[in-house]
């Protein structure tokens, strides 16, 4: 099969913090995320200040609810999470529902653990690559997110370092048909890495140069 058109799964991350009001229900929440199909990949308890909250949401300076949306987040714990699936944004956002809370909404978590448009109970980053980074970096400061590469940047790699050797080791798996085919596989692409040593009978011969 052509590496080219294996389905292509981006898995992006995204910020997901759990507010004040909505901590007790915590281990609830965290079931629900993991339902729908998102991996828990940092978790973290946080106190934050209202100087670190207003850093947080630095987008909203000036808006007439910042003072109140500081002073509220800064009240007591929060969990933060950073979640990982395919389109995890723009899932997770779809998930909780809009900021505003009204009652002719569909069932959204918001709706359901959230008591006003202030205390809505989740936060979940923008829909964009930069947006997410930025707030999983401000809560994780160790985390190191790369962008995703373009289509076209995936194709020329799978081109370049990986089509010609997998096709290959796939043309010797159908050859051969064992019956374990992906531990056959992962070994004969070992053996045969293109830009590694040779492996010759237990013991590894470096390629001249």
């Amino acid at each position: 099969m052509d590496p080219a058109s294996f389905p292509r799964i981006h898995v992006e991350r995204t910020l997901a913090l759990i507010k004040p009001d909505a901590v007790h229900k915590s281990e609830e929440i965290e079931g629900i995320i993991l339902r729908n199909g998102f991996s828990i990949l940092q978790k973290r308890n946080v106190q934050m200040t209202p100087e670190q909250c207003s850093d947080f949401y630095a987008e909203h300076y000036g808006k007439l609810n910042f003072p109140s949306l500081t002073a509220y987040m800064s009240s007591g714990p929060i969990i933060a999470l950073t979640l990982a699936r395919d389109n995890a944004i723009a899932h997770w956002k779809s998930i909780i529902g809009p900021a505003k809370i009204t009652k002719t909404q569909v069932e959204c978590l918001r709706v359901k653990y959230g008591t006003s448009d202030l205390q809505n109970a989740l936060h979940g980053s923008d829909e964009s690559f930069q947006a997410a980074a930025r707030e999983i970096q401000f809560m994780f400061p160790n985390t190191l997110i790369e962008a995703f590469p373009t289509k076209e940047e995936t194709e020329e790699y799978l081109g370049r370092y990986v089509k010609e050797t997998l096709l290959q080791g796939l043309t010797e798996l159908c050859k051969h048909k064992p019956l374990n085919p992906c531990v056959w596989l992962a070994d004969w692409l070992i053996k045969n890495n293109p830009n590694g040593p040779k492996i010759c009978d237990g013991a590894f011969v470096q390629e001249a140069k």
